[in-house]
């Protein structure tokens, strides 16, 4: 069957001007997955990442650590993050005594995103798409990625929202699962699927076995 490895992005750049890029430790942590997987001898027959600046840099890293050089990635907008920042500032503008003030720690923002994406899937406020284009379009890319190859490897690139989805909607989860699985993505895991006759199955989730060892615990983050 087709194997599908989706990825999400290393550590973006919290905090800066621009957070699309990724952090030093972002590129890093991309370089080891492509590392680990060149120790276990995995190799993909089709990259695929979504076309934000931190999918293709975190492709890029994995291809640097994969030993591959000018390796083809296409890309796929479908695999791109739900805007967030407008999901936010929707729900601080009908919510604005919940927005976190200036200074404010980070789970502090991650406590108003989950609030925000609440609202967002019941239709309180609205987004740059509404959920149901966000789940139309994460089901049509499935379809995409799971018409690979008989006995292909895939390994794609996306962001947590969008790697939410996808585990949502293969186990038939209620929507505000996506909310919960999404907080829990660390940067540069690996959720596997296996797509076969009847659909696509989720074999593991949220898994990093380049960063889950003594020397590298420290550097596992989820932003």
């Amino acid at each position: 069957m087709p194997e599908i490895f989706v990825v999400r992005h290393g550590q973006a750049s919290f905090g800066s001007e621009n957070y699309d890029r990724l952090s030093d430790l972002g590129w890093q942590q991309a370089r080891w997955l492509g590392e680990y997987w060149a120790g276990e001898g995995h190799r993909f027959d089709r990259i695929v990442s979504g076309d934000l600046q931190r999918h293709r840099e975190t492709a890029l890293g994995i291809c640097e650590g994969l030993g591959l050089e000018d390796r083809a990635v296409e890309e796929l907008p479908q695999l791109n993050e739900f805007d967030f920042k407008r999901v936010m500032g929707a729900y601080g503008e009908k919510n604005p005594q919940a927005a976190p003030q200036q200074g404010a720690v980070r789970a502090d923002y991650y406590r108003f995103l989950k609030m925000a994406m609440h609202a967002w899937s019941s239709g309180e406020i609205d987004g740059a798409e509404s959920w149901q284009q966000f789940e139309q379009r994460i089901e049509e890319v499935l379809g995409v990625l799971s018409a690979g190859v008989k006995g292909g490897r895939t390994l794609v690139v996306s962001s947590g929202g969008a790697i939410a989805m996808m585990v949502r909607q293969i186990l038939g989860a209620p929507s505000h699962s996506v909310t919960q699985l999404n907080m829990q993505i660390k940067n540069t895991a690996v959720t596997h699927f296996f797509a076969g006759r009847s659909g696509v199955s989720l074999h593991s989730f949220n898994h990093v076995p380049h960063l889950d060892n003594r020397l590298r615990r420290e550097f596992i983050t989820y932003s």
